[in-house]
């Protein structure tokens, strides 16, 4: 049986009054801050030995104990999937990602994720996070490839989540995007929220949209297409395919924000060959961060896989 977790520690000199709520949210970023409130409101937080409310304004000197509860019992299955890790230690894995493989279970998808292939690649992984997305750190959409980072232990999932809210990894993508764009390079800084209309679609410029900040600059001109080097400053669902067509050039391949344009492109093998594609035009190519125990900087590659090689190579 697994037992629930205590942690104790002093807020440090200097702190600026902050609530409580938000204070554990930045110790502890791969919890959300509703679950922190609610285990603040379970009396599983003490502050200075007292229970006190979210709405606590923490200041130095205050000692704070938090009694974690243990892991919420997993029903997923472990799968020996093929994996293509880059990277391997006790910490972290990094992993080059195919397009088509989902990243966690979730609605319609219970089985043949990436969590699935390494709960059998790792036997202890169970607990590290959430459920039903352990040592998931960041994630991309399931027809995106490329770098994507897994911690192996709470404490990696902490420091490498740490790293991601405070916007010190850096993630580089190549994207194929319909139309010439005009600038070599630009920025892109809309929120992106849920489409009041379609549900399960984002939206930028949305009113209760959250900040969204994308980076781009042309990595080659084709045709009637454009190759675009592409960072992301933040996290958001969607973000890249929602930003570049709100541009005007969406991604290739992208069914859902415009980017299957049915018209002929220089010819028909040449048309046949973007709208078979059957996925995004939408690679995480590099990956940089700092290792959660050593604080070593790291540097992940991966080339284009090879369908958006030869895709390529037919509209040059």
């Amino acid at each position: 049986m697994t037992l629930a977790t205590q942690e104790t520690f002093l807020v440090p000199d200097g702190q600026a009054p902050q609530r409580l709520d938000v204070y554990l949210t930045r110790l502890h970023p791969h919890y959300t801050r509703a679950r922190l409130q609610r285990l603040i409101r379970e009396g599983q937080v003490r502050v200075n030995d007292r229970q006190e409310k979210a709405g606590y304004r923490v200041r130095p000197q205050d000692v704070i104990r938090i009694a974690f509860p243990p892991p919420e019992p997993s029903d997923l299955k472990p799968e020996p999937l093929p994996l293509d890790i880059l990277y391997e230690d006790d910490h972290l894995l990094v992993i080059d990602k195919p397009a088509g493989l989902v990243m966690h279970p979730g609605a319609g998808a219970r089985q043949g994720t990436l969590v699935n292939a390494l709960l059998a690649h790792l036997q202890s992984l169970e607990g590290v996070g959430q459920a039903q997305r352990p040592g998931i750190v960041h994630r991309l959409d399931r027809f995106t490839s490329g770098l994507v980072v897994v911690a192996k232990t709470p404490e990696a999932l902490d420091h490498l989540a740490r790293q991601f809210k405070s916007r010190t990894v850096r993630k580089e993508y190549l994207a194929l995007v319909y139309g010439n764009v005009p600038h070599s390079s630009g920025r892109i800084d809309l929120p992106i929220g849920r489409h009041p209309v379609k549900r399960t679609q984002m939206m930028a410029g949305a009113r209760d949209g959250r900040e969204a900040i994308t980076e781009y600059s042309v990595e080659e001109r084709l045709a009637e297409f454009t190759l675009l080097r592409v960072r992301t400053r933040t996290g958001r669902t969607h973000q890249i395919r929602v930003h570049l067509s709100h541009l005007g050039h969406p991604l290739v391949g992208d069914l859902v924000y415009g980017g299957q344009r049915r018209k002929t492109l220089g010819g028909a093998a040449r048309t046949k060959a973007v709208e078979g594609l059957g996925r995004v035009f939408l690679h995480a190519t590099s990956l940089e961060l700092s290792h959660p125990e050593t604080e070593e900087h790291m540097v992940f590659h991966s080339p284009l896989p090879p369908e958006l090689k030869r895709l390529l190579g037919l509209l040059r």
